[in-house]
């Protein structure tokens, strides 16, 4: 397992590419807990806290896949590292003014959100041209879904490490400067100057064109609602069990068993189709969820909620693969960014879901919902199995004439393991 990461890091610029985007995403993954900490520090309420965090999330779902399509069609350079200045702008202009008028604070989180530059979905773009063999790419991904794991549990301790050394101010705009670093370390990079879409056809919906692109969407809004409903569960259960520590634990536990899971999963070759082993995966997710409900102490409680996050980060892995295979020609970045922003609006569901079902039947019933929406994501799979087990130009929903060369897909790789 280590020697494959290992191959991996030492092909030439693969270990920049991925720091870069890593730090490049910092904002973006700390801008949640940043804004909280910031309004609170400047007297404002949590309504307007969490109102300005779910602002700048709806912004940002709406921005990645835009800015994806702009990038596959005018280069990584052009695009990503104008975003990034003005995303980081338009954060440093929320930092200073503070809440007070509201609507300015409205406005600076929503450009901060809405220009966050698409480096995941580039990031992916950009393995095939620096790894070359597939089944190095597809390790590649794995190892990607690990890292982001590790940027969302680090992301959080920077946050409130900047605000303990300085104050809440000062960590929106240290972190939002080191996003910027991040992002022009991978745009001055010779893969990201080189990349270029390949030509795609004019079509209004892009990447959504293809059906089999609809299906894994599908599939993944409702794996996101299972992720977002487990962090508004675990409240309430964190309240009876110890706190807010209890709820502190719960969160890293996740991260840990999706860290394990994806480490596992990317460090051996497999063989087989792409999409029957993604089914297989979110099964093995779902009902891993299910166990929550038993509600056992804390130590168990952190034990299994490490269990359910194991299969998330080989799901997501697994997903990647299937999105480079039905993304339709000239439009591989639009699609990786609309997997993130599906995944991101469906965590928003579902925490906005259990809510409600907390309230009314209590912790268990909240922890209830991960599991029916893993087994929703399953449905959506084994109803579409016919459509992403076949080949990427049949998945593609395209107007004009099935002989028309316009059609075609991105090339694929003609041989080796399809993970």
């Amino acid at each position: 397992m280590g020697t494959t990461y290992l191959e991996i890091l030492r092909a030439r610029h693969a270990a920049r590419l991925l720091a870069g985007t890593l730090v490049g995403r910092l904002p973006n993954a700390t801008a949640a807990i940043a804004i909280v900490l910031f309004v609170r520090s400047e007297g404002g309420t949590y309504s307007l806290a969490g109102a300005l965090a779910a602002v700048y999330g709806v912004a940002n779902a709406v921005g990645q896949p835009v800015l994806g399509r702009i990038v596959d069609l005018y280069g990584q350079p052009r695009v990503q590292l104008p975003a990034a200045l003005a995303s980081a702008l338009a954060m440093a202009v929320f930092a200073v003014s503070g809440t007070d008028p509201a609507a300015v604070a409205c406005v600076s989180v929503a450009a901060a959100g809405l220009f966050t530059p698409p480096l995941e979905g580039g990031l992916r773009a950009l393995w095939s041209s620096v790894l070359r063999k597939e089944d190095h790419v597809h390790t590649a991904y794995a190892m990607d879904a690990v890292a982001q794991e590790i940027m969302f549990t680090v992301g959080p301790l920077l946050v409130t490490l900047c605000v303990s050394l300085w104050s809440a101010q000062a960590a929106l705009l240290v972190l939002n400067a080191v996003g910027v670093l991040g992002a022009l370390s991978v745009v001055v990079s010779p893969p990201s100057r080189a990349w270029r879409s390949a030509p795609r056809e004019a079509h209004w919906l892009g990447a959504l064109r293809s059906a089999g692109m609809l299906a894994l969407l599908g599939a993944f809004l409702f794996v996101g609602m299972a992720l977002g409903s487990i962090t508004v569960a675990a409240v309430p259960y964190a309240d009876d069990h110890g706190g807010d520590t209890v709820y502190g634990w719960l969160m890293a536990a996740i991260g840990l068993g999706a860290l394990i899971g994806g480490s596992v999963y990317g460090g051996r070759r497999w063989t087989g189709e792409p999409a029957r082993r993604l089914r297989i995966l979110v099964t093995l997710l779902a009902v891993c969820y299910l166990p929550l409900m038993l509600m056992p102490g804390a130590v168990a409680m952190v034990l299994l909620t490490v269990l359910a996050g194991v299969f998330l980060a080989p799901s997501i892995a697994c997903a990647f693969v299937l999105v480079d295979r039905h993304a339709p020609r000239g439009t591989v970045t639009e699609a990786f960014s609309w997997l993130v922003t599906t995944f991101t609006v469906g965590h928003s569901v579902g925490t906005g879901i259990a809510g409600p079902v907390v309230e009314a039947g209590g912790a268990q019933w909240g922890f209830a919902v991960p599991g029916a929406a893993g087994a929703v994501s399953l449905l959506v799979l084994v109803g579409t199995q016919r459509v992403l087990a076949a080949p990427a130009a049949a998945a593609v929903v395209a107007t004009g004439s099935e002989n028309d060369p316009n059609r075609a897909v991105e090339p694929r790789f003609s041989s080796g393991d399809r993970a």
